[in-house]
């Protein structure tokens, strides 16, 4: 059973920028492609950007295209996002998620493909 433990959330400006970070536990940390979602109240848990088990494919929400990174050192068994030019729309709870499927094909957009989750950390964006 994988523990994610995500940390970096904060309250900011808008404009200003965050980085986030995913420690996961476990082994085969590189078999799996990962992915951040983000849930803000009284919302549905939304997808946010997935990487690939090497790191070589992204895919991102089209409200953070061009704004945010994901990214993931393997040797550190971390996954990153980082968040720059935040948006008042931005706040919500960031959670780490980990694809149900080892050695996936594709990254998949949906909540139920991923089946490890850490306890979120809270990103509040001030206008």
């Amino acid at each position: 059973q994988v523990r994610l433990v995500e940390s970096g959330g904060g309250l900011v400006q808008a404009g200003e920028s965050l980085r986030l970070s995913c420690a996961a536990s476990g082994r085969s940390f590189s078999n799996y492609n990962m992915a951040w979602f983000s849930q803000a109240p009284g919302k549905e848990r939304e997808f946010v950007a997935a990487i690939s088990r090497n790191g070589g494919a992204t895919y991102y929400a089209d409200s953070v295209k061009g704004r945010f990174t994901i990214a993931r050192d393997s040797a550190k068994n971390t996954v990153y996002l980082q968040m720059n030019r935040l948006q008042s729309k931005d706040t919500a709870v960031y959670y780490c998620a980990r694809d149900a499927v080892p050695l996936r094909m594709g990254l998949a957009t949906t909540s139920n493909a991923y089946d490890g989750w850490g306890q979120g950390t809270q990103v509040t964006v001030s206008s």
